[in-house]
């Protein structure tokens, strides 16, 4: 099997980006911005996380068909999680 060869150049940009993504959660954490502080948290997150994905664990060299089966075993992951979730919370009673 062939495995796609990633350049320093481009480990070193990455690693950048995500040091600077970092500074960017500290400092926002740092800013009031009401309910949305949890949202501009998550989308930094979610852009650290897509970084990692696509380019250390190589999901952007696999095969377009492979993409899709690992978006929908990490969606359907993520229901069984919510579900489990919910369940538990629902089940708990007020006293």
């Amino acid at each position: 099997m062939a495995h796609q060869v990633v350049s320093s150049k481009t480990y070193v940009g990455i690693w950048a980006a995500l040091i600077c993504l970092t500074v960017l959660t500290a400092a926002a954490s740092r800013i009031e911005l009401g309910p949305f502080n949890i949202v501009l948290a998550l989308l930094i997150a979610t852009a650290k996380a897509s970084l990692v994905v696509l380019i250390f664990m190589g999901v952007k060299y696999i095969s377009q068909k492979m993409t899709v089966v690992v978006l929908v075993a990490g969606l359907f992951w993520l229901g069984v999680l919510l579900v489990l979730g919910f369940t538990d919370y629902a089940s708990r009673t007020l006293n």
